[in-house]
């Protein structure tokens, strides 16, 4: 059985595990809002609760969940990928960032 992920708006470009921990390899079931379903291929372990890349993002590209933007890619993202604080930085609630 695959391991489940939701894409919440069609604008994210990561979807976040539902159930249960994944390990690097397995396929991931991922379900927009319609109940569409794509599959992704996890590249690394990803906790429950945590991100996966539905698509490559590019450095400096905005992390979109939610449809909103949540932080930026600090490196390249492969389609996949596991995103969290290693390769993302917020951009929210920051005093050096100006508006």
């Amino acid at each position: 059985m695959r391991a489940m992920a939701m894409q919440c708006d069609d604008r994210d470009n990561v979807a976040m595990l539902m159930e249960t921990d994944v390990k690097a390899g397995s396929e991931v079931e991922v379900r927009n809002k319609e109940g569409k379903i794509q599959v992704r291929v996890a590249n690394q372990d990803i906790p429950f609760g945590h991100k996966i890349a539905l698509r490559p993002i590019a450095k400096g590209e905005d992390i979109i969940k939610y449809g909103e933007c949540i932080g930026v890619a600090t490196q390249e993202i492969a389609e996949g990928d596991y995103v969290h604080v290693h390769n993302l930085e917020s951009k929210r609630g920051r005093g050096d960032l100006t508006a």
